[in-house]
C-alpha cells in the first residue's frame, strides 16, 4: 500500500515490503482560500429538508430492523437465534452510527443554518445513543483547532517512546493487540468519556462528564451539566423499560447495536489520525493548516454512503468542517487537484488496516537524519 504524499524519506514498514511514502511537512504552496475557490459554492449550502431527510431515513431504516429482529427472531428454531441476534446487532449498529455521525455534523454547524435547530437534533440523538452532546461537541471543536498538535489535540495524541508505559510494550504481541482491540472497540469509547483515556494529558483529572473538568472553560460548564441530565433522564427510561421487558430484551435491540456503534466510532476516528505516512508536530512546526493535513481518507466499501461519507472525505471534514456530509465528497473530488500530494487517502481494508496500525503505530520519535526536530513520525524501533 502507498498513501499519497511523500517527503524526502521513505518509511519502511517492519516485516512488510511495500513502501509508506511519508506525508509533506512544508507549508502548503497554497492557502485556505485558494482550496475554498476551488470548491463549487453550493456545496457550502446546508438544507434543512434534505439534512432531516437523512435522519427521518436513518431512523426508517433502525425501525425497520427493529421491527424484522423483534417479530421474527424470536420464532427461530434453537439455536438459530443465537446467529440471527448478532446480526441484527451489527447492521442496526450501523444505522446507529449513521446516526451518530448526523449528530456530529449538528455539532460543526454543518445541518442547518439554525443553530438551535441543530444543537436540538443533535442533543437529541446524541442522548438517545449514550452520548453527552455538548460534552462532545466542545472537545471535539478543540480537536479540530489542535489537530496534529502533540500538546494541544484532545484525542489520539501519540506518545514519545520514553513516555510509553511499560504495559504497552508486554503488550506488543498477537495475542496482546487483540486483546487491547477488543478493549478498544467495545468499552475504549466510553473510557475515553469517563477518563479522558487516548485524550490528551491534563494537569487534574479530566472527564467529560464533569462539568468542572479542565477540558472545558467556565462558560461552558452548565452545558456539560445539562448534557448530564439528558443522559441521566435518557439511561432512567432504559433502566424502566428493562425492569418491564427484561435486561435480556434490552441488550438484545439496543444495547448489542450500540456496542457495534462504539467499534466503528473507535476505528473510524482511530484509522482517520493514525497512518504510518502521518506527521506530528510539536509546537515548534504546529500550525493549523499542517495540522488540518495530518489527517488520512479510508475506504469503508459500501459503509461509506451509510456512515455519510466521514469516512473517506474527512481530509475535507479538517479543512471546512461545515460543509454538508452531502456535498462531501464533490467537495473532496474539486480540491484534490490543489492539495496534490498534501491530500493522504488509503484504500486499504479498514479491518485490515487497523491490525496493521496498531501494530506499526506504537510511539512517535523525531527523524534523526531531519533537521527540523519538532516533527514526529511513528516508529517500531525499540
Amino acid at each position: 500500500m502507498v498513501a499519497n504524499g511523500h517527503d524526502d524519506l521513505d518509511v519502511k514498514k517492519q516485516s512488510e515490503t511495500q513502501v509508506i511514502r511519508r506525508a509533506p511537512t512544508s507549508e502548503p504552496p497554497f492557502t485556505l482560500a485558494d482550496i475554498k475557490k476551488a470548491i463549487p459554492p453550493h456545496c457550502f449550502e446546508r438544507s434543512l429538508i434534505r439534512s432531516f431527510s437523512y435522519v427521518i431515513a436513518d431512523l426508517a431504516a433502525a425501525s425497520l430492523f427493529y421491527y424484522l429482529a423483534t417479530t421474527y427472531i424470536p420464532q427461530l428454531p434453537h439455536p438459530l437465534p443465537y446467529v440471527a441476534w448478532p446480526v441484527y446487532w451489527y447492521f442496526q449498529g450501523c444505522v446507529f452510527m449513521g446516526l451518530w455521525l448526523i449528530a456530529h455534523e449538528c455539532g460543526h454547524h454543518a445541518f442547518s443554518d439554525q443553530v438551535w435547530v441543530e444543537d436540538t437534533v443533535g442533543f437529541i440523538i446524541h442522548t438517545c445513543l449514550l452520548t453527552p452532546y455538548y460534552s462532545w461537541k466542545i472537545s471535539h471543536r478543540r480537536h479540530h483547532a489542535n489537530t496534529g498538535s502533540l500538546e494541544r489535540d484532545e484525542l489520539y495524541v501519540p506518545k514519545t517512546k520514553s513516555k510509553l508505559g511499560a504495559s504497552a510494550f508486554y503488550l506488543d504481541n498477537p495475542v496482546g493487540r487483540t486483546l487491547t482491540l477488543f478493549v478498544k472497540l467495545t468499552i475504549g469509547f466510553y473510557m475515553y468519556l469517563t477518563v479522558n483515556a487516548s485524550g490528551r494529558p491534563y494537569d487534574k483529572f479530566a472527564s467529560h462528564y464533569d462539568p468542572r473538568s479542565p477540558i472545558y472553560q467556565e462558560n461552558e460548564r452548565v452545558l456539560i451539566l445539562f448534557s448530564d441530565i439528558g443522559l441521566i433522564a435518557f439511561s432512567y427510561m432504559l433502566y424502566k423499560l428493562a425492569m418491564i421487558q427484561g435486561f435480556g430484551w434490552l441488550f438484545c435491540v439496543y444495547l448489542g447495536p450500540l456496542i457495534v456503534r462504539n467499534a466503528y466510532l473507535v476505528t473510524i476516528t482511530y484509522l482517520q489520525h493514525t497512518h504510518p505516512s502521518l506527521p506530528h508536530y510539536d509546537d515548534s512546526e504546529w500550525n493549523w493548516m499542517k495540522g488540518a493535513f495530518t489527517t488520512v481518507d479510508r475506504d469503508y466499501g459500501v459503509l461509506n454512503k451509510v456512515f455519510h461519507n466521514i469516512t473517506d472525505t474527512h481530509v475535507l471534514h479538517h479543512l471546512f468542517s461545515y460543509i454538508p456530509h452531502y456535498h462531501a465528497m464533490e467537495a473532496t473530488n474539486a480540491i484534490k487537484p490543489i492539495l496534490g500530494e498534501f491530500y493522504q487517502s488509503d484504500s486499504t481494508p479498514y479491518y485490515v488496516a487497523l491490525w496493521r496500525e496498531s501494530k506499526n503505530c506504537m510511539f512517535v520519535e523525531p527523524d534523526k537524519s531531519d533537521d527540523r526536530k519538532g516533527i514526529y513520525w511513528y516508529s517500531r524501533k525499540y
